[in-house]
């Protein structure tokens, strides 16, 4: 049996020693100096001014105590000097550098990243992992100037790659901005994080588009027809549509479907009126069948003639529009024709 540990080189009381508190109390020194180990300094010549307990790293070519000790830890204990000789794997923190090194058999070396200074992964109070290899719990998280601008850079490999924010409710996704699949700005939007709708995209030339703004142009079939005084038509042919709106019920009595609004907001809205002849007419557009919002408004007229009225309301999900008709002409229905176009602003 060895009279001392493997890694520490404590010693250990044997058997049949005498003043085993002398044993004792040695171990307890170098366990005192090497566990969570700190060298104040690295020299050559024993420092004229030292503390009990402090701990030097011995330089090559040492003299006077320290003569024949060159890469020793020297300690500072009971007015005298204690030498441990390092092993490899051994870390210190030395206080004049303010440095963690890690001992190897060619001496003392700063633990540092990797060669090229990188860190496979980052967690800040919470676990990063292979996907997600930058992982912050927080609060807030604060990037700032260094004495002037900042910015914040996602990079991505290809146009077909995807280089987004994203932005979710319980880990769900709600929305999503930046380069989504091409290299066009968008703006995505979900209700569930599995169905999205692009709410917004900016082309590389600046074009922006708006594909879920809810904007219709709606008509009834092309043909002609001259509607009793006080009579709705409504919509049968959708010609234009995008964000939601659809036809709701069929207009009795009258022809065609109530024009359903899909979503509260301030619309614009343009009824054109195209007739054939005329007795004075006028074309009024309702919402939900009690409000005026607009009236394209004709003269007696023998020849065909084309009235329009434009505005802006404000309306609500589930409105509807039609058409009440006062006066008698005939209309020429269909696209170009007598129609409503609608636009969310």
């Amino acid at each position: 049996m060895s009279d001392q540990t493997n890694n520490l080189a404590l010693p250990y009381i044997l058997p049949s020693q005498a003043q085993k508190h002398v044993t004792h109390n040695e171990a307890l020194q170098r366990l005192d100096a090497i566990v969570q180990l700190s060298v104040a300094g690295e020299s050559s010549l024993p420092p004229s001014d030292v503390s009990e307990g402090a701990c030097y790293l011995v330089s090559e070519g040492a003299g006077g105590a320290w003569s024949g000790r060159d890469g020793m830890l020297a300690l500072r204990q009971d007015a005298a000097w204690i030498y441990i000789e390092p092993r490899p794997g051994w870390r210190a923190f030395f206080m004049a550098q303010g440095q963690l090194r890690a001992f190897s058999t060619d001496g003392w070396h700063a633990i540092a990243l990797d060669s090229d200074n990188s860190l496979p992964m980052v967690g800040i109070n919470t676990s990063p992992d292979a996907f997600n290899r930058l992982s912050v719990a927080s609060d807030a998280s604060l990037f700032s100037h260094s004495g002037h601008g900042h910015q914040l850079k996602v990079n991505k490999l290809s146009p077909g790659e995807t280089g987004t924010l994203l932005f979710q409710t319980a880990w769900s996704g709600r929305a999503e901005l930046g380069l989504a699949g091409n290299d066009d700005f968008s703006i995505k939007i979900s209700g569930n994080g599995s169905d999205w709708l692009t709410a917004l995209t900016i082309s590389p030339r600046g074009i922006v588009r708006t594909p879920a703004r809810p904007a219709a142009r709606v008509s009834l079939t092309a043909g002609t027809s001259t509607p009793a005084s006080g009579s709705r038509t409504g919509f049968d042919e959708l010609h234009l549509l995008q964000g939601g709106f659809t036809l709701g019920p069929v207009i009795s009595p009258g022809i065609g479907n109530r024009l359903l609004i899909p979503e509260t907001g301030l619309y614009l809205l343009l009824l054109t009126a195209s007739t054939l002849s005329s007795s004075g007419h006028e074309a009024v557009l309702e919402a939900n069948g009690t409000v005026a919002l607009a009236a394209a408004v004709g003269p007696a007229s023998t020849g065909a003639a084309r009235h329009a009225a434009c505005t802006l309301a404000s309306l609500n999900e589930g409105d509807s529009l039609a058409l009440l008709h006062h006066g008698s002409a005939q209309y020429e229905f269909g696209s170009a024709k007598t129609e409503l176009s609608v636009v969310m602003l």
